[in-house]
């Protein structure tokens, strides 16, 4: 029996909005801990780049 990856059983993983969204919370909490920023700064860096949508995609799964 072959186990899914979380990419095709995590139901916010499968939805690419989804995805971004806790991608950019996760990555943003994580930083505002290391840098001592605002967690809202930074998303507002993130969301507001226009690089955001070519770096924060989700990855295609290839099976």
């Amino acid at each position: 029996m072959s186990k899914k990856s979380l990419l095709e059983t995590n139901p916010y993983l499968k939805d690419p909005e989804k995805y971004r969204q806790a991608l950019i919370i996760n990555v943003s909490s994580s930083t505002a801990i290391e840098t001592e920023e605002s967690v809202e700064s930074i998303i507002r860096k993130l969301t507001q780049s226009d690089k955001a949508e070519k770096i924060i995609k989700p990855h295609q799964s290839s099976g």
